[in-house]
């Protein structure tokens, strides 16, 4: 969890969470980033504010690859399924092609998050649940035992297949120019603002680009959240001002400052509707599941 204090004249922020929220009791808002995109019960007001997608990335010079989500899933899951439905196996898979013979012959590297990140959360159940539910089996448990489930398809493994690099993502591009056989997991707009130096894997045949984000095509992409506490509007000075600058066009719009931070935009469509969200606080409904 990062928090970031802020002063209530201010007219600039980057998106770097998955949601967002605001604490009382004090003359200054406080961005708190949650590893999580759904709010607790206590928060009550949202606006959808644009799109994000995680990549899989390499050295330049390295091999190009094009990765399902089950392979993903194999190649990083702590146990995968065994030679009969039900069985679950430490992982075995040592090399890319040990799981697909048309993938390059190189050791299974990969460099990302700690568990504390919101892109871990995210890679998570977008990346390693998306392909996990490729085995028929184990999405069955899904019904009966969603613990059970989560834990087969979050565990990652710990035989130093995954590394992880703390939250700064610099250093895992640093890391992967140093190491052309390794792969790296981060979000769209390091691999936009490093494209001299890394080079996104294709999920499931499709590039990861503005437009494959946006449009929902890629596979491992997230919707990003701002949530403000109704019990926060009124008592905290500026957060009507801060969420106003928030959903403003110069901020969120196509050629907005927060797109060259990285931040996929909504459609003008989907902008004026989450924006008279922010403006009129329309309460959060909470999905029951």
């Amino acid at each position: 969890m990062k928090k970031l204090s802020i002063l209530t004249t201010v007219t600039f922020i980057s998106v770097a969470a998955s949601s967002i929220s605001f604490a009382a009791g004090r003359d200054y808002i406080e961005v708190v980033g949650s590893s999580t995109v759904y709010p607790f019960a206590t928060v009550v007001a949202e606006v959808q504010i644009g799109f994000d997608g995680i990549a899989i990335a390499n050295a330049k010079n390295g091999k190009t690859f094009d990765l399902s989500l089950k392979e993903i899933f194999l190649a990083l899951a702590k146990e995968v399924s065994g030679t009969t439905p039900g069985q679950l196996i430490a992982n075995p898979y040592q090399t890319w092609q040990d799981i697909n013979p048309a993938l390059p012959a190189t050791d299974i590297e990969v460099i990302g998050p700690p568990p504390t990140s919101g892109t871990r959360d995210a890679f998570a159940e977008l990346a390693l649940e998306g392909g996990c539910k490729k085995i028929d089996w184990i999405k069955a448990i899904n019904k009966t035992d969603k613990k059970k489930y989560k834990s087969i398809c979050h565990t990652v493994r710990e035989d130093g297949a995954y590394i992880e690099a703390g939250e700064n993502d610099n250093l895992i591009v640093q890391k992967l120019e140093r190491n052309p056989k390794a792969l790296g997991v981060f979000g769209f707009s390091f691999l936009d603002q490093n494209s001299d130096k890394v080079k996104g894997a294709k999920i499931g045949g499709v590039d990861i680009t503005f437009k494959s984000i946006a449009d929902g095509s890629y596979p491992i992409s997230r919707p990003l959240f701002f949530y403000v506490k109704n019990d926060h509007v009124g008592k905290v000075p500026g957060i009507a001002e801060f969420g106003a600058e928030f959903t403003s066009e110069a901020a969120w719009g196509d050629e907005g400052y927060l797109s060259e931070k990285g931040l996929i935009p909504l459609s003008q469509e989907q902008r004026l509707a989450f924006g008279n969200a922010m403006k009129n606080l329309t309460p959060l409904v909470l999905d029951p599941e």
